[in-house]
This record gives structure tokens, C-alpha cells and sequence, in this order.
């Protein structure tokens, strides 16, 4: 009898070539969500996979967790690096490759990480199924993410609006004004973005707290909110968007609409250290103590 899976989303192991192809598409490198959306458009992907949300999470959809996991090990493996700014390539040795054994991906970084472990191989089919296996660690899957999720969603509404009023002028924003009406028709506040000192746009956001996935009828209201004056809408959450209200958001035609999810939110404070202090660390390049 076939074991039930208890998610619908793909597996990590059976995103690991659909990540080597999106990469590969897009001349050898992407963004996270540059990758999710080619893996969306390639595979098909149901509207219910895609907003499935990881368990316990309020900010990240189990098909994410699942890439975070797919690329850590494409990683570990030596197929794909990233960069500071969450870039990430195919590296030169895998150029030349069109195609990723999973299982191959799978075993030899199990094998690695359990250096120094003293654990054995494990024959247990459910452990096996579990992407943080003995040893195994992913950069994108940190504690300090689900805990600052918890603080974001337990702050004063105003005080949240201020938090993005900061974010806001630290990524190039001036004039941001905060509106603290109730009733306004969605826009939260406002602000200029000068593109390299030259242009300049009208901007409007609207920020939301919310525990799960914003969707298609929530950017039609902020985006009928718009006054003519208003160049730009920005439409910030603290967890997701679903996938009818991303395709809303870029409707041709429309007034486009950028997205910021919780996950993109958190990752720009950590950039920016507002709140936040990094701890340095070190990675452990098994594979060099290896083979020494």
C-alpha cells in the first residue's frame, strides 16, 4: 500500500531538476522568485499546490519550503551557488549539463553531511523523505525568520506602518508619509522613488499583517484605492500571495502592482539590520575534510 503523502506541494527531491531547468532557461541564474515562478509555469502547478502553506508557518508555502530545500542540496552538491543578494548560478562545472540525478543529489550529500556525526546510513524510508537529514543544514531555513514572523504579527498596526515607512526610505525612498486613517480606500501611505537621481515616481503602499495568503480580490481594491497622481502601487504582507493575486498584480493593461511577501520583507531587514543584528558563523566544508 502506497504511503499518503502529507502535502500536496512537490517533494524537495522532485524540485531538484525543475530548478536546474528553470535556472538553465534563464541563461544560468535567477532569484528565488524567479525560479519558483518558472517551476510554477513549467509544471502547471494547481492554484492549491501553490498556496499550500508550510505547516506552522505564517510566511512561507510549503512548494517554497520545499525549493528552499531542493536548492540547498543542489548546492551542498556542488550544481548551483548563490550570492549575497540571493542570486543564485549554475556553477561552471555543471554548465554543460542539461540533467540532475536527484537520487545521486540526494545520496552523496547525505553521505557528506554525516562526516563527523558517527551515524550510520539510514534505511529508514521516512528519514530518507526528510529534507534536514543527519547533518544536513539549509542557510534559507533559519528559526530567527518564524520568530520575527511572530513579533511582526503581534505589533501595533501604526507601529507596522512605521516599520515599512523605515524600510522603505533605507531601499531609496523620500517623502514617505504614513496616512493613519482609517477608511482611506486601502493605501497606507506614500512616498518618491528616484530612480538614479533623475526620475522620480509617486508611489503608494499598503501594508498588511496577515497569517496567510493575500489574494486576487485584495489587490483590486487597493489597486482601485490609486488616485490618478499615484505612478506606483506597492502592496506589502507579512505572509503570501496566492497565485490569482499575483497574475492580478501584472495584468496587462492594468495599473501594475508590486509584490513584497513576508519572506522578501524579513529578508530586507536582515539586509538593512533594522531590528535585526547578524551573528557570524561559519559553513563546514565537509567535502574538504574529506578528502584531505
Amino acid at each position: 500500500m502506497a504511503k499518503k503523502r502529507k502535502h500536496i506541494a512537490p517533494r524537495y527531491q522532485e524540485l531538484m531538476q525543475p530548478t536546474f531547468d528553470a535556472l538553465r532557461q534563464m541563461g544560468g541564474s535567477g532569484t528565488n522568485v524567479e525560479i519558483c515562478n518558472a517551476i510554477i509555469k513549467n509544471l502547471q502547478l494547481a492554484d492549491d499546490v501553490i498556496n499550500e502553506m508550510h505547516p506552522g508557518s505564517t510566511v512561507q508555502t510549503e512548494l517554497e519550503y520545499q525549493l528552499a530545500w531542493a536548492r540547498t542540496y543542489l548546492k551542498k552538491y556542488g550544481a548551483i551557488n548563490n550570492s549575497g543578494r540571493s542570486v543564485w548560478a549554475i556553477t561552471p562545472d555543471f554548465l554543460q549539463k542539461e540533467n540532475i540525478d536527484p537520487k545521486d543529489v540526494d545520496k552523496t550529500v547525505r553521505s557528506i553531511s554525516r562526516i563527523g556525526t558517527n551515524t550510520e546510513a539510514s534505511d529508514d524510508s521516512d528519514a530518507n523523505d526528510s529534507p534536514a537529514g543527519e547533518g544536513v543544514e539549509s542557510e534559507e531555513i533559519r528559526p530567527w525568520k518564524e520568530n520575527l514572523s511572530k513579533v511582526l504579527m503581534n505589533m501595533d498596526p501604526f507601529g507596522f506602518e512605521r516599520l515599512t515607512q523605515r524600510l522603505l526610505r533605507e531601499c531609496g525612498f523620500t517623502q514617505v508619509v504614513v496616512t493613519r486613517k482609517t477608511g482611506d480606500g486601502g493605501i497606507d501611505g506614500t512616498g518618491k522613488l528616484k530612480i538614479n537621481g533623475i526620475f522620480s515616481f509617486n508611489v503608494a503602499f499598503q501594508c498588511k499583517r496577515y497569517s496567510g495568503a493575500v489574494g486576487a480580490p485584495e489587490i483590486r481594491d487597493f489597486r482601485g484605492s490609486l488616485t490618478t497622481d499615484i505612478e506606483k502601487g506597492i502592496f506589502i504582507t507579512t505572509g503570501t500571495f496566492t497565485k490569482s493575486a499575483i497574475e492580478e498584480a501584472s495584468n496587462a493593461g492594468k495599473q501594475q502592482i508590486d509584490l513584497i511577501s513576508g519572506e522578501e520583507f524579513m529578508n530586507k531587514l536582515a539586509e538593512y539590520e533594522i531590528g535585526l543584528k547578524e551573528i557570524k558563523d561559519y559553513e563546514i566544508d565537509e567535502e574538504f575534510f574529506r578528502k584531505i
